[in-house]
């Protein structure tokens, strides 16, 4: 099936959010749609999965005028939308979740056997090695999208939307999707991929659309470009990649681990991190670095060996704790771990004051709306309301207000984990740009990231970690993309 989407117009209120796109995908492509966050891209697909209606412009399939109503008028039509957030419900098995909500009856009952069946043949077809009866909740997180990617195949879709799908992925993970996908393009299944991560868009998609500001900037075939023309189009400039340089003086030692062990988490762990400095530690994912800095505030207990804080032995107890000997943790997996969804912005940037916000026993707006300004001004947050909820705002503003929330405990050390996880070129830059900020005041900044580019933008220095152990320190020269990948894979 092929896809034409044409002169399409949204808006909310006064806010344009697309102006006049076209867009199109054909049976056995790989486009990705690109974009900072706000560009626009969700509006478009949400008008193309049915969750909202254009103010303007037309939908063809195959040539033929649609109009959706609705998410399962689009699905009817043959056009699956897989979220960031998968649909499927851990405690029951693989086939179940295979026919949630249109379940296969024999006799006026649920013909488990039907299923079983009918599951078995796609995955036969696909060559997925997935036994239909496993539950879900025994699956890695690409087996879950591949799962989904099936489910809507069962559903007879040709075209499907991938929003951001190997964000929690690790390298063998998103190859094993990688693989999925091919098989699909050779079953003349069409697919729009959405991400941030360049590298992935040039080693899988066919072609490109680029939205800015609710604009078409530009379209293409893959081959006939490059992540820094991507990047200039998303942005509209240039985007730095050199490493960010910097002059500053180190100070004092801020923190010292001295052969920290959680089993099996991480063991026998040394290393410092100075004020003024930004440590980097990095490795694939589950080499234990979020373990090591959770157990380091407070976050798992039960480590063994030694925790010095600016010269003196500390026993950190909770989270409480580590806010009042100054240490901040913006944790990784923003929309699980780090906002409050049915908060409003404000609320969410700064619940960690609540205690200073308060008036005659009760918090006063007028405080919290002091406090969070200042943050607001000084991290560039792109926002309407502050009474306006979390979710209004694209992932990077959502980040600043993570971020601000704990700026606002004035920490001496500031532990980041991916800390521009779902974020766009121009808004990791601005993350950046704060981070060494951060450090030019005298904080002490860990960022934990498995971005080896990230790394070396940011970092004055950094740790490589595999399966819990700290196998070398990389600086200067030795700090390359190459030498880092070598590392953290056991090399």
């Amino acid at each position: 099936m092929n896809v034409s989407m044409n002169g399409i117009v949204k808006s909310f209120g006064a806010n344009d959010v697309l102006r006049n796109v076209d867009f199109s995908v054909k049976g056995g492509e790989i486009c990705a749609l690109l974009g900072e966050n706000g560009a626009g891209k969700s509006t478009l697909m949400n008008i193309l999965g049915g969750v909202i209606r254009p103010d303007q412009g037309t939908i063809l399939l195959d040539g033929k005028k649609h109009a959706f109503h609705s998410p399962a008028q689009s699905l009817d039509a043959g056009i699956a939308f897989i979220h960031q957030e998968l649909n499927l419900i851990n405690d029951l098995p693989v086939y179940e979740n295979m026919f949630i909500g249109r379940e296969k009856r024999k006799l006026g009952f649920i013909d488990h056997q039907g299923e079983l069946e009918e599951t078995r043949a796609l995955f036969s077809q696909l060559g997925i090695e997935i036994a239909p009866e496993t539950p879900v909740s025994a699956l890695d997180a690409s087996y879950k999208q591949i799962v989904e990617i099936s489910r809507a195949l069962m559903m007879k879709a040709s075209i499907i939307i991938m929003d951001e799908p190997t964000t929690s992925l690790t390298d063998p993970e998103i190859e094993r999707v990688f693989d999925m996908l091919r098989t699909l393009k050779k079953q003349d299944v069409g697919i729009i991929f959405i991400s941030h991560k360049l590298r992935e868009v040039m080693e899988i998609c066919d072609t490109y659309a680029v939205l800015r500001d609710g604009v078409l900037v530009s379209s293409g075939e893959v081959k006939d470009t490059s992540i820094a023309q991507l990047s200039r189009d998303m942005v509209g400039h240039d985007v730095r990649t050199a490493p960010l340089g910097r002059i500053d003086a180190i100070g004092e030692e801020a923190l010292r681990l001295e052969k920290l062990t959680l089993e099996p988490y991480f063991r026998n762990v040394s290393l410092s991190v100075h004020f003024g400095e930004v440590l980097g530690v990095t490795g694939l994912l589950g080499d234990g670095r979020s373990e090591l800095f959770r157990a380091v505030f407070g976050d798992l207990n039960g480590y063994r060996g030694r925790v010095v804080l600016e010269a003196r032995p500390v026993q950190i107890k909770s989270i409480r704790h580590a806010l009042r000997l100054g240490i901040g943790y913006l944790p990784r997996n923003r929309k699980e771990n780090a906002i409050i969804k049915d908060m409003d912005i404000l609320d969410n940037g700064t619940i960690v004051r609540y205690k200073k916000c308060k008036r005659l026993g009760l918090i006063s707006r007028k405080k919290q709306l002091e406090s969070f300004d200042k943050q607001k001004k000084e991290l560039l947050i792109k926002m309407g309301d502050p009474s306006d909820p979390i979710s209004s705002l694209s992932g990077g503003n959502q980040q600043k207000v993570v971020l601000a929330k704990w700026l606002m405990t004035e920490p001496k050390i500031l532990i980041l984990d991916n800390p521009t996880q779902g974020v766009d070129v121009g808004a990791k830059e601005e993350i950046y740009d704060i981070i060494l900020r951060l450090a030019k005041r005298g904080v002490a900044v860990v960022v934990l990231s498995n971005e080896a580019q990230e790394i070396i933008r940011v970092c004055d220095r950094a740790l490589v970690m595999y399966h819990g152990d700290v196998v070398s320190e990389v600086f200067g020269c030795t700090m390359n993309e190459q030498n880092i990948m070598r590392l953290a894979t056991g090399g």
